[in-house]
């Protein structure tokens, strides 16, 4: 194993123990890891099967109901978000082969910088809970998610408003990310077919990685509080605000 799979391999099981806890981060990490080794659309095939094992893990633990339940209770009540983050993320992924995507991480970082200080500040962002919310937040979360792995930053948002449930935040969080995964191998199926050995290799390293640390990141999610949970989600927003704004900024220079 070279030192480049190592630090990947590092950087993996750090992202997706934070993911376990918080339902949350795995996915923008890693992608601005690799997006320093490679281009960006192949750092985000890369990612592709990593993070929807994690979206199921997570999906697949707390709650007070049973799996299936869990389906039918999120998906009755959050449908909509579901199918706009799934559509968006399809135009996201064809953004990601049209435009610059270092003009879309900047705004972005521009969103996060911006949410994560009203917190702060005490001044809570407050979403109405009506449909007309729920289709451009889930269209906006998908379009960002398609292009730059940042979904959940946007849909977080939402969530955050929402409800204070952790479970709910990790579980419908989840289930879009999952969604936009879907979309970038509908979208992306030509290049991931062509992917070298060297690279399902790599793949299947960090896919078992992060699979090890989320199991541990899950078992201590059931120990945070309401507001510890709330601090943690503004903390990572913070790095992954600043990881991103760098990346933006690299990208325009080069």
């Amino acid at each position: 194993m070279d030192i480049e799979s190592l630090l990947l391999s590092a950087i993996f099981a750090i992202a997706s123990l934070l993911h376990g806890i918080s339902g949350l981060g795995v996915t923008l990490v890693t992608t601005t890891a690799l997006a320093s080794m490679y281009p960006l659309q192949h750092a985000i095939i890369l990612i592709i099967l990593p993070s929807m094992m994690l979206n199921l893990m997570t999906w697949m633990h707390g709650g007070e109901r049973s799996m299936w339940g869990d389906f039918v209770y999120y998906l009755k009540n959050y449908w909509l978000l579901a199918l706009m983050s799934l559509l968006g993320s399809m135009l996201g992924v064809k953004l990601l082969l049209w435009v610059d995507s270092s003009y879309i991480l900047l705004l972005l970082a521009a969103v996060i910088a911006f949410y994560v200080i009203s917190n702060v500040l005490g001044k809570r962002i407050i979403l109405p809970n009506t449909k007309p919310v729920l289709i451009v937040t889930g269209l906006l979360a998908g379009i960002v998610g398609g292009s730059t792995n940042a979904m959940s930053t946007i849909l977080l948002m939402y969530l955050l408003s929402a409800t204070d449930d952790k479970n709910t935040i990790a579980k419908v969080g989840n289930m879009c990310y999952f969604l936009g995964k879907v979309a970038q191998i509908i979208i992306l199926w030509e290049p991931i077919k062509a992917l070298p050995s060297s690279d399902w290799l790599l793949i299947g390293l960090l896919t078992a990685v992060s699979i090890a640390s989320i199991t541990v990141g899950i078992r201590l999610r059931q120990y945070l509080s309401q507001a510890r949970f709330r601090q943690l989600v503004l903390v990572i927003l913070t790095v992954l605000g600043c990881r991103v704004a760098w990346q933006g900024v690299i990208g325009l220079m080069s």
